[in-house]
Order: C-alpha cells, then structure tokens, then sequence
C-alpha cells in the first residue's frame, strides 16, 4: 500500500463523517419553522440559522443520536438522584428540576449590549428607590406619582429614612426578565428586586448541562459564572462594617418554592442558611442562635417577602421573620439585601415613569426598553389608555410584573369582566395600569425527533460590587413546552434552560480564573452551626439507625428465627421477634407469612414504625440540611428510599430479602460517607451523636428481648445477628453461645462499635468537644448523665447483671436524648420514642 492510501482512506472516513454530521443536522432542524412576525434565536431574519447555533449543532452532531440521547438520560438521572428539585406553590411533594437539554445561545457582542441595559436599569432603580426613602424629590418634581408610592402595600413606611451602612445601598441583586420585541431587539418584561430568584438555578443548570456535552461546552468558549458569585459575594462583605463579616441567607424553610435553589447558593457561596427562628435581636444588633451560643451576623440576604422579615414593625402575621430586625436595621447594626420595601419598584406605575426617570436621572435613554406602559392615575395617559383599550392588558398597578405578558387583551375578555374593570377605570383608575400585550419571541427547544420553536423568557442578574454592577454572563431561562403556553413561572408545561454567553475569543479576559488570595487567613473550622441545623443533624443520624435496626430485624425474620408462621402456642424466638415488630410499628399483627410481614416492615405506608417511615423522616431532616450534605450523601440517601419507597405487592422471602440487604448496603454506604467525608468541625458530631444514642436505645432493647436468664441459644444468636457482632464473638469463643459472653459482647465490650459500652464512650467524646454555655467549669446536665453511665457500664461484669438492667439502661439513654435536646436544639424534642412516632408517619 502506498503512503497516500492512508491519507486517502482518512479523507474518505472525513467526508464520510461530515456526511452523517449534516444529516443529523438536516434531520433534527427538517420541522423547524419560525412563527410569522416572531423573533427567533436560531434563525435570524434573513431566514439564516445565527452564527452561534450553527457551531453549536455542528458540534452536537459529531455525537451519535444514541450518545445524544444517553448523555440527556444521564443528566435527568443526576437531577434526581442529586436531589435538584422545586416545589410548586401549593404542593406538599417536590418535583425533579426540568432542565430542558438545549442551552440559550447569546454571542458575546449581543450580550455586552444586554448587559449594560441591565446594569444601568439596576442603577437607575437603586436610585429610584433611595430617592422614595429617602428625601423624595422625584415625587416633589412631578416625576413620580405621589397617589402610586403610596398607595402600594410595597412602600413600608417603617423603612423610611433608614440607611445602610456600607454606602446606603438598597438594592444588592437585581434581575430583569427579558425577551425580543418585534423588532428583534431585547425588551424588559418586569423588573425583579424584591428578592430575585434563580442564580441558584442558573449554577446547578450549568453545571448539569456542561456535564452532559462537556465537548460541546468546551468547544464553544461559554463564560463562567463563578466571576459573577464571587463579586456578588464580595459586595455583600463590603457594606458590612467588619473586614470579614458573617453572612447568612434569610430562608423560609424547606416547604418554600425555591428552597432547593437557596441551599445551593448558601453551600456554594459559604453562607449560614437560617430560618426566621435561627435568629435574635438583642441590644439592637442581629444574632444567629448556635449550638455555642448567640452569635452576630452582619449581613443578612433575605430570600423572604420585605414586609415579612418583622412581625412587630411590619405583618404581624408573619412566622418567617425575626421580631425587631427592622429596629436593627435603623441601628445600622447589620445589612441587608435587598433591603424589606425594595420591591415597590416592581410595580408596573414605574414602568411608566422610567423612560423620563432615565432622561432626568442619567441625561440617556434606556438602553433596554420596557414594554409600552399608561398609569391610569394620570388623565392624559388614561385617556390614551381609553382610546384604544381594546388592544391593551390591564392589571393592578402596584402588583409585580409577573403574569403581565400573558394577560389577555381588554377586547378579548368576557363582558362581565370588562364591566368590572371600566368600573375601576371610572372609579379608582389609579388602581389599574395598561400595557402592550406581548407575544414572546421563540428559542429552539427539543421534541421528540427534532428542534421545535417554542416561547421563553430570559432572567438576567446584576450584582452590587463597590466598582459598579456585575451582570452575570448568562441568566435563568424559562422555556414553554407547547407554543401557545406562556412560560411564566416554573410548572407543568415549563422547562429550564441554561443559557450561554459565548466568549468572543478563547482569551476573552472573563474567562480568566478567579485571582488567588495570597493573603487569606488559614482557618480550621467550618462556620457556626445553628441550632435548628444541629437538630435536624441529630434526627437525621437517629432516623437512618431506626431504619437500619428495622431492616436487621426483617433480615433476621426472613433468614430463620420466625419464618414459618406462629402457632398460639409458640412462645419461641420467632414470636419475640415479630413481637418486638408488632411494638415498634412495622406489622400490624404478629401472625402471617414472613414475606407478608416483611413488605410492611420495609415499604409499609401506613405502618409508623416501617424502615421506609424512618427514611422518609430522614430526608426530611436531610431536605433541610442540603447546604451541608454533599451530593454523594443525598444520592446515597435518595438510592436508599427507592429500594424501600415501592409498591408492597406480594413477592417471595427471598425477594424481600435481597431488597433487605441491599438496603443495609446503603445504609453503611450512608455511614460511611458520614464517618468520612462530614468535616469534624462542622456538624458532623450531632449526626453521629444521634446515631449513638439511637444504637444504644436498640441495643439494649435487643439485649432485653432476647438474653433474658431464660435466653435459648436461638435467641442469643439473633441478638449477635442483630448488634452484627457474629463474626467478632465466633473469632473469640469457639464453643458456642453463652447468656454471659453475649451480654458482655453486645452490652460492655467497649471494643465492640456495636455495643452498649462503645456508644456511650463516644457520646461522652463528643458532649466533651462541644461548647459549653457556662463558663463555672461545672458539666451540664447531658454531660452528667453520659458520665453517669459510662462508669456504671465501666464497672458492672457480664455474670453479674440483673434481669431488668438493659431496660434501665434504655431509659437512661432516654434520659440523655432529652437533655441533649433541651441544652442544644430550639423546641426541645422533634419526637418522642418510637412507640409515639405515629404523629409522623
């Protein structure tokens, strides 16, 4: 063969790959058509596909349609198993993050423009709204209708005239939702500064999709987000008056929309994540209840509604806030963004005073227009309103934008409602504002076999840094599913998008990695840790021993002891244990097939004491502790209930055996993740305390049941199955089981992880290590308690225990968990003993 035959095979093999690419290509773009009159991203107006996607779909058809497929498979297996989720208003359950799989392309010209429009809107509205708490002289000069400022239930007058420090800024993250106009350039759909949510979607977004087509993403040259956080980060810090401030995100708890998205900002960006019970006012100044005690936090984002952060100053309905925050904030003893009333410039009677506000303001027009807007306050724009209202939206004039864009034309409606709301014009026409009605440009999105245009709205984020405004070189897409469904919020019918802003070289300076700090100070603790926090660490490791110590027993069921169903007579170890069964909730009756027992002992829905009830308790805790669970931790703990969250059909022992045992599986991987990777400084003690006293309260109740002086060698060979200590006593005696030996094992081996005497070791380590609140040197009560035992425990032999000791022991292991949970958690107890846990099932 000649030295061209390869070169020539090799320019065969190349067209014949550039052939199938643009099949592909054909293939997957042969159905898509642009609406008339619609601005598309993949196609311009000269009918061309943009610059951006054409290099985009040659790179996605270098992979196979099955590769393809696979790797979008892939990433909806890691959105679920991550625990990457949101909650519909309303719904109890949480629903899997839909990540559409095909990002948002802007090149990085289009997006300089986008940027600086979004900046100089957050600018002018930071003024704005200083402006209104401040000496109001646009009000004084007619530029601002005094009749809408006060009458929007945004304005909260108990802010009025208070001034951070740090500059007196109120706005520290703004957002605008955006979308092309008929002319095909970017348009401002609504303002978002009350608490804009998304950046934390936007993070986990991209890190799905660069996931899933890493050559892709590489490919085309997408600019990071981790600049934007990290000035984003470094703005809070500077308004705070200390160099290094501590920083906390004010949630509403694990049952609000966007909860998800809070933990993963709160992890990712190094913040405490607190609920409105985490924290105190004393003396003036805001402080963070601890496991240590009260500590100040001088910065608070709050991700809650402004007029809910103070039940005293402001709704004293609210349950999420913190009673005198708003007398902190006029000490200026902490920051806040954004600050409570900041979303009184959402209102749509803004939207039409802010092309003047900008003339007035900055002497330039908007760079990035909103949508055509009339105050009916105004005669002259009420009348401009009346001459054509036909082919214009109506909606409350101090509401948030949101819904703006997809509420129908005033012609359209039915004429009962356009009684109603002439009525309103007639009467209170302050109360109403008209708009253009908005038809939203289209993206690509992918149904079934190919590319689909379908309507979207793009969120863009600016972030307050001492240089200026730093927009986030991407955003929070929202993409509909059907085209005659408004993507308005996150729902059924609405997929997320990730959205990449291309770098116009590969040596675009925001590609550049974030500067080292050279001069940052060596730590080795990991932050505070809160007291609700440290409660939900307690129950997670409480809960995840439960369902382990459930899961043995039912291995123990179904592998001998108890299998054949009980006679009336029996009174062996089968009927022990499918009585202690019975006692902790998990079978209804003690009679039956060991298969039927099985089922509702793991997967029982009504059973309260099932080893699913347990997990599902457990990642309850777990949900609201996602800012300090790794991923690996939640997917293990998300595997877990899907091998027990299943239907409990009728399968055969060995069937609900192999699920036992691969629950068990789990349950040490749990372990294990817990013992390896949790930070020791963090809260990984009160996981592990938990763990501990859940043992030992199993154990001596297993030492109870089951080594009783009338103990048969049946009975003490499933307490060593079950304190998994078989191999441990069979290596150091060789003659069989004993009442004595099995009860040193399984109660005072303090060499045993599996035994009474362990627990208590490492509980008294642990209570050692955590801090005191009293400075006498005196030890506290659960301190007391543990020590108290220990020695007991220290001192007592095999041969000598009495017949109700493991019993008493359980109550004082009892005794400890309360006063563990009284000196550290706030409202005492979570739950009583097992037999009471029926309140949670």
């Amino acid at each position: 063969m000649s030295a061209a035959a390869p070169l020539a095979l090799r320019e065969t093999g190349e067209a014949s790959g550039d052939a199938t690419r643009q099949e592909r290509r054909a293939r997957w773009c042969a159905a898509y058509r642009p609406l008339p009159g619609v601005p598309d991203e993949m196609v311009g107006p000269d009918g061309a596909v943009r610059p951006a996607w054409d290099r985009f779909l040659d790179r996605l058809a270098d992979l196979a349609e099955d590769e393809v497929s696979a790797r979008f498979a892939a990433a909806e297996r890691h959105i679920h198993n991550s625990g990457m989720a949101y909650r519909v208003y309303g719904e109890a359950a949480e629903r899997d993050w839909p990540l559409g799989v095909l990002p948002l392309l802007i090149e990085g010209r289009e997006w300089a423009e986008i940027a600086a429009g979004v900046a100089q809107r957050a600018s002018l509205l930071e003024t704005v709204l200083a402006d209104l708490y401040g000496e109001a002289h646009l009000v004084a000069a007619g530029l601002i209708p005094a009749a809408a400022v006060a009458a929007s239930p945004e304005f909260l007058r108990p802010l009025h005239g208070v001034r951070q420090p740090g500059g007196g800024r109120q706005l520290h993250l703004y957002a605008a939702d955006l979308s092309r106009g008929p002319d095909g350039r970017w348009r401002v759909l609504a303002d978002r500064t009350q608490a804009p949510s998304g950046t934390g979607y936007a993070l986990e977004n991209r890190m799905v999709l660069a996931r899933a087509l890493p050559e892709v993403h590489g490919a085309l040259a997408v600019r990071p987000l981790a600049p934007f956080f990290q000035a984003f980060r470094n703005g809070l810090a500077a308004a705070a008056e200390r160099a290094e401030p501590r920083i906390a995100l004010l949630t509403s708890g694990p049952y609000g929309d966007t909860y998800v998205e809070q933990a993963v900002l709160a992890r990712y960006l190094g913040f405490a994540l607190v609920e409105g019970d985490d924290l105190a006012v004393q003396d003036g100044r805001l402080f963070i209840r601890t496991v240590a005690g009260l500590k100040r936090a001088d910065v608070l984002w709050r991700r809650v509604d402004g007029d809910f952060v103070d039940p005293l100053s402001l709704n004293p309905a609210s349950r999420l806030g913190v009673p005198g925050l708003v007398e902190a904030l006029k000490a200026g003893a902490c920051v806040m963004g954004n600050m409570p009333g900041a979303g009184l410039v959402e209102g749509g009677w803004l939207a039409s005073c802010l092309p003047a506000l900008a003339e007035h303001l900055f002497g330039e027009p908007l760079r990035l227009p909103g949508l055509a807007t009339w105050w009916c306050g105004d005669p002259a724009q009420r009348a401009a309103v009346l001459a054509q209202a036909d082919t214009l939206t109506l909606r409350p004039a101090s509401a948030p934008a949101q819904g703006a864009f997809t509420t129908r034309a005033f012609g359209r409606r039915d004429p009962e409602e356009t009684a109603r709301l002439l009525a309103i014009l007639h009467d209170r026409p302050g109360d109403l504002v008209a708009q253009e009605p908005v038809q939203l440009s289209t993206a690509p999105a992918w149904d079934g076999p190919g590319l689909v245009p379908r309507p979207f709205v793009l969120r863009v984020f600016a972030a307050a840094t001492p240089g200026g405004w730093a927009v986030m070189p991407g955003g929070f897409c929202r993409v509909s599913e059907q085209p005659d469904v408004q993507p308005v919020a996150m729902g059924t019918g609405v997929r997320a998008a990730d959205v990449w802003v291309l770098a116009d070289a590969p040596s675009d300076p925001a590609t550049a990695p974030l500067p080292r700090l050279e001069q940052a100070p060596v730590r080795r603790v990991s932050g505070l840790l809160p007291s609700r926090a440290a409660d939900s660490l307690f129950w997670l490791g409480r809960y995840l021993e439960r369902a382990e110590a459930m899961v043995r027993l039912t291995v123990c069921l179904l592998s001998g002891a108890g299998t054949v169903p009980l006679s009336e007579a029996d009174a062996g170890t089968g009927r022990r244990l499918r009585g202690l069964l019975h006692d902790w909730g998990a079978v209804p009756t003690v009679a039956g097939p060991a298969a039927a027992l099985a089922a509702h002992a793991l997967s029982g829905r009504e059973a309260w004491g099932s080893a699913r009830t347990h997990v599902l308790a457990a990642r309850r805790n777990a949900a609201s502790l996602r800012e300090r669970l790794s991923v690996e931790m939640w997917r293990c703990l998300s595997a877990l209930l899907d091998v027990l969250d299943r239907p409990e059909a009728a399968g055969s022992e060995a069937e609900w055996l192999d699920r036992a045992e691969r629950a068990l599986e789990l349950g040490a991987a749990l372990s294990g993740l817990a013992q390896e990777n949790m930070n020791r400084a963090g809260g990984w003690p009160f996981v592990d305390i938990g763990r501990r006293l859940e043992r030992a309260i199993n154990t001596c109740r297993f030492a109870g049941t089951f080594a009783a002086q009338d103990a048969t060698a049946d009975d003490l060979g499933l307490l060593l199955h079950l304190a998994d200590s078989r191999i441990s006593y069979g290596a150091r005696y060789l003659l069989g089981v004993a009442l004595a030996p099995v009860r040193d094992m399984v109660l005072l081996d303090p060499y045993n992880p599996r035994s009474v005497a362990f627990q208590v070791e490492r509980l008294a380590e642990h209570l050692a290590g955590l801090p005191a609140l009293r400075q006498d040197g005196l030890p506290e009560p659960q301190t007391r308690l543990v020590r108290s035992l220990a020695g007991e425990i220290a001192g007592t032999e095999a041969a000598a225990l009495g017949p109700d000791v493991a019993t008493a022991w359980e109550e004082r292991l009892w005794a400890i968990a309360e006063a563990v949970e009284t000196r550290y958690f706030p409202g005492g107890s979570e739950a009583a003993r097992p037999e009471r846990l029926v309140v949670l099932a």
